[in-house]
């Protein structure tokens, strides 16, 4: 999920709403994705879970500190080896920008990266700059409440789209069974769009809903609002017979305009969509 806009536009997505910040959940905080995403300049905020198991890393064998040095382990460890990313500092950046670029997929990259590739020199190389940005990320994670409250709400978001895709894929349990790759990306965008459909379906219902109560004179509190989530169930029949003769008749105009000002709530305070 993305919050804020990227300057740099990726050739694969033409649409004007660009990554600037993602967010994901705790699986999504491997050492090359965070270097891959920071060099992409993305800001990855994953929701971290078991902080224990979480390690800091110096800058320096040297260097310690007054309240959190217990955060980085025993002294001279877990030391960043800033002359192995200098060395390694141009194939880093020919691998980020050829997926800037869609010369190679960032999955395919992130596969070729796993963590059984540790004779692997770039992946090294991306493990070690993985580290440092990491280690920054958990500190402002330490830091800052506020930002800990966003990105778990960022992360709810995401989770609830999940879960809802997964109540509209509900043949053969949500698993995809063909071991074609294009066959499997079929599925999972076609999820993806079907999903969307009613999440913009139930949120033009919200809409004429609200618009209906302020029309009776009701105040509309933008804070009630952003606790409805358009990830609603109840009134979609995902059984039956559906008539596909109105397939061509154009639907009438849809109002945009929602007479209520959401510029009040907090950013994690805003509707998921």
């Amino acid at each position: 999920m993305w919050r804020t806009p990227n300057q740099h536009r990726s050739p694969q997505n033409a649409s004007e709403v660009q990554p600037g910040t993602i967010h994901a959940d705790t699986q999504g905080q491997s050492y090359p994705v965070f270097a891959l995403a920071h060099l992409l300049g993305i800001d990855l905020m994953p929701r971290i879970r078991n902080w224990k198991d979480c390690l800091f890393f110096r800058p320096s064998r040297s260097v310690t500190y007054e309240h959190i040095d217990a955060l980085f382990g025993e002294p001279g460890r877990n030391v960043i080896d800033w002359k192995l990313i200098a060395t390694h500092f141009k194939d880093l950046m020919r691998v980020t920008v050829s997926v800037r670029e869609g010369a190679i997929s960032s999955t395919l990259l992130l596969k070729r990266l796993r963590s059984g590739s540790h004779k692997n020199a770039t992946y090294t190389a991306f493990r070690e700059v993985g580290r440092v940005i990491r280690t920054v990320q958990l500190l402002r994670f330490l830091s800052d409440a506020p930002l800990r409250r966003r990105v778990t709400a960022a992360t709810n978001k995401v989770e609830a789209f999940n879960g809802f895709s997964d109540w509209v894929r509900f043949g053969q349990r949500g698993t995809v069974t063909r071991n074609d790759p294009v066959e499997q990306e079929k599925d999972v965008k076609f999820t993806s769009l079907l999903a969307n459909l009613l999440i913009f379906h139930n949120t033009l219902d919200i809409a004429d809903v609200v618009r209906q109560l302020q029309a009776e004179g009701e105040v509309i509190d933008p804070l009630d609002l952003a606790q409805i989530s358009p990830y609603l169930t109840k009134r979609v029949n995902r059984f039956g017979v559906y008539s596909t003769h109105e397939i061509g008749i154009t639907p009438e105009d849809y109002d945009t305009r929602l007479d209520v000002d959401f510029s009040v709530l907090d950013d994690d305070q805003v509707p998921a969509a």
